[in-house]
């Protein structure tokens, strides 16, 4: 077993409204960042798993990416993975 960091991305599709976006966008604006057209909001986490190898983490990260982390029907999500080193005084 390895131990994997999944540095997962949520964002809400392009056709789904964001208010949370139009909300820092004014924000920027008001603070004189007027060349900001558009903003985004969404989340980012982290998680740290034990998996064979970089193909089981990979199917472990989207089951759960579809199941829990993203709603499909109005969000996306990408990961990327990270292997970390052992834990000092880990057998193997």
């Amino acid at each position: 077993m390895s131990d994997w960091l999944a540095k997962v991305r949520v964002l809400l599709k392009p056709t789904v409204n964001d208010p949370q976006g139009l909300a820092v966008r004014g924000g920027l604006h008001s603070l004189g960042f007027t060349s900001v057209e558009q903003v985004r909001v969404g989340k980012y986490l982290e998680l740290r798993l034990h998996a064979d190898d970089e193909v089981a983490a990979g199917r472990l990260v989207d089951e759960m990416g579809g199941k829990l982390l993203a709603n499909p029907v109005i969000e996306t999500f990408s990961f990327e993975l990270v292997p970390l080193p052992p834990e000092p005084g880990a057998g193997g």
